[in-house]
């Protein structure tokens, strides 16, 4: 009877400090430590004991006589490598607001490229409900991190290849490429250029194979020419503008990547004393608003990007009351505005 009553009713013996610490063999003074947030340990170190405290179980703010954790921060975490540019400012609106609908604060986190950049430690220490990591891989080392204090991760348009298991939420990028080769090709464009950029991100290189794809699919014997984006070039709009005119008659159909590109390309239409839309059209990405402010306005691939962000916080706030992640790729549709950068070829 007693046996019955032990597997039946009473809960496993919560893990310990000194559990992790033997777990992960080292002391429990910087188990204590990491797990604060605080003091000077190895990354190494740090992953294994973050990977022995998920094993484990262990709640670092439980209390001792079994009373429930209580929920953390009513806080969210965006992450992302700048802030306060167009592109940055719709994700950024996109997931305040979703925030606030669920009444919980956005905190900004910048995500510093140096050795010792310790934002999950940072967002750890802060007891956040969710973490939105926008244009960034997250490492091994930063999963472990997040998932030890057991903080929902979802990514906002990964710029590679990421593990089976996390959610993204991201654009429908193939489709995207696709449809702006569709329009220039209806345009009557028969000669075509995309402009990428170095190193080509994933959503890149979807853009371009479905714009590809378009072309082989339409009319095969359009000549379509790559051209790489030399970001650090001072002199980046004369070697576009040399690489646009190079080797081709206009008028010429061009497929601008994002919006950044779009810019690079109407500024070297103009080194080139080219005229959009007449000698060159063009055809952005991203549409962060900026572009219907263009001279003439920029025809682009729209990019939800404020329903992007916006969905990410709200499967943040779901996973907070207990729901799953869905654990997949999740994508919003693009779709396309004409605008006067493009015209019919006459």
């Amino acid at each position: 009877m007693s046996d019955a009553g032990a597997t039946g009713g009473e809960r496993p013996p919560r893990s310990r400090l000194a559990d992790v610490a033997k777990l992960a063999g080292v002391s429990v003074t910087t188990v204590s430590r990491v797990l604060a947030g605080r003091g000077e340990t190895t990354s190494v170190t740090r992953a294994r004991i973050h990977e022995a405290a998920h094993t484990l179980g262990y709640e670092p703010g439980a209390e001792r006589r079994g009373r429930p954790r209580s929920r953390g921060a009513f806080l969210i975490d965006l992450v992302m490598g700048r802030f306060h540019d167009p592109w940055t400012n719709e994700i950024t609106a996109g997931a305040r607001t979703a925030a606030a609908r669920h009444g919980y604060d956005l905190v900004l986190t910048v995500e510093r490229d140096t050795p010792g950049d310790d934002w999950p430690n940072r967002i750890r220490a802060r007891s956040s409900a969710g973490v939105v990591l926008g244009l960034i891989r997250p490492t091994t080392e930063h999963m472990s991190i997040l998932d030890g204090a057991r903080i929902p991760v979802v990514l906002l348009e990964p710029p590679a290849e990421i593990r089976a298991g996390l959610t993204v939420v991201g654009a429908t990028d193939w489709q995207g490429g696709f449809d702006a080769a569709a329009h220039l090709l209806g345009c009557g464009l028969r000669e075509l250029v995309v402009v990428t950029d170095e190193p080509r991100y994933r959503f890149g290189r979807e853009r371009i194979r479905g714009f590809l794809d378009a072309v082989n699919t339409i009319d095969p014997s359009v000549p379509v020419s790559i051209v790489s984006h030399p970001w650090a070039d001072p002199m980046v709009d004369v070697w576009l503008a040399n690489a646009l005119v190079q080797g081709r008659q206009s008028p010429l159909g061009v497929f601008a990547l994002t919006h950044y590109i779009a810019s690079s390309v109407y500024a070297a239409a103009r080194v080139a004393q080219l005229s959009i839309p007449r000698q060159v059209s063009v055809v952005g990405f991203d549409d962060p608003g900026e572009g219907r402010f263009a001279y003439p306005p920029l025809t682009t691939m729209h990019q939800p990007l404020r329903q992007m962000a916006s969905l990410a916080v709200d499967l943040l706030a779901a996973a907070a009351t207990g729901a799953p992640l869905p654990g997949t790729r999740i994508e919003l549709p693009t779709s396309l505005v004409i605008r006067n950068s493009t015209a019919v070829q006459k």
